[in-house]
């Protein structure tokens, strides 16, 4: 039986990773206590003692906790964004290659990708590796997510009883360009600039909309190329293209699941690339367990909640 520790099982992702893996006869979870739960001794021997140990942590904490592994056999899958542009770490989304899925399964060091950047590389990372889109293209994603993806402060000030005015609304946020999803979704598209990118969180739980727009005349071959890209591309894993005549699109679509869906509207002058999922599935919770079904050698959607089986 396989020992995990969960660095961080207090936070919205950590809490969600242990709720599926609790049940399961292949893990054995290895617990501290509240009082020990942010001892460094104790993280430490846990650390150590585990197979795989996830970090849900702060960025410079989860740096701390690697620093802390002394044991070369720990496999370590980080979902904070500390590790997710390191070269000693493999970036943890299988679905980029048959290969990426082969280093994940064979790697000590997995860093989860970033929610909003999970959506954006599904779309982006077929079309520049196919030469579909240059990589010095300049684009342009804005993406609406739910406030669950804020943690647990930010859950309590939108369900609180005295909510603020100003939370009925969506919010633009990361306003200064400086997101901290922007450095992945640069590196591993290989784009030579990082997109203006505009986040949006609103009122519901859970589920996110990463849109790309194109101009027609920056896409070799149009919308019809950029589809057979995708309907080849995506053939295994958790990410699945699909056609849509769809008047509306639901941020919140597929809220609760695991999978990812993506599609491309509009028309050949301006392209419309989305991706769809839930900000605490494939966007968090669910892409680790993800991970650790494929370091573990198991089936890939093992303990998912899946929309396309």
């Amino acid at each position: 039986m396989t020992k995990v520790f969960i660095d961080g099982s207090a936070g919205t992702t950590g809490l969600r990773i242990y709720e599926r893996l609790e049940s399961r006869k292949d893990t054995r979870l290895l617990k501290l206590s509240e009082e020990k739960r942010k001892d460094k001794n104790a993280r430490k021997e846990a650390l150590n003692s585990a197979d795989i140990a996830f970090l849900c942590l702060p960025d410079d904490a989860a740096r701390e906790s690697v620093s802390l592994c002394e044991n070369e056999n720990t496999v370590i899958i980080d979902t904070s964004t500390a590790h997710r542009t390191a070269e000693n770490f493999v970036y943890g989304f299988p679905e980029l290659s048959a290969e990426q899925k082969a280093k994940i399964a064979l790697s000590k060091r997995i860093a989860v990708p970033g929610c909003h950047a999970s959506g954006f590389i599904s779309l982006i990372y077929p079309l520049t590796e196919n030469g579909i889109i240059e990589k010095s293209a300049l684009l342009s994603c804005f993406s609406v997510t739910g406030y669950s993806g804020g943690g647990k402060k930010m859950i309590a000030e939108y369900e609180g009883e005295n909510r603020d005015i100003l939370l009925s609304s969506p919010r633009q946020y990361g306003i200064g360009q400086t997101h901290k999803h922007l450095p992945e979704m640069k590196k591993v598209c290989g784009l030579k600039k990082a997109p203006i990118f505009c986040p949006i969180v609103a009122p519901y739980y859970s589920g996110m909309e990463v849109t790309v727009s194109l101009f027609g005349d920056c896409v070799h071959g149009g919308s019809t190329a950029i589809k057979e890209v995708y309907r080849d591309y995506y053939k295994k894993g958790l990410v699945h293209f699909e056609d849509n005549s769809e008047s509306f699109l639901s941020a919140a679509e597929l809220s609760g699941f695991d999978d990812m869906q993506i599609t491309v509207c509009g028309n050949e002058e301006r392209i419309l690339l989305v991706s769809r999922f839930d900000n605490l599935g494939k966007g968090a919770s669910g892409s680790a367990v993800q991970n650790i079904n494929i370091a573990l050698g198991t089936e890939e959607t093992h303990g998912l909640n899946l929309k396309y089986k």
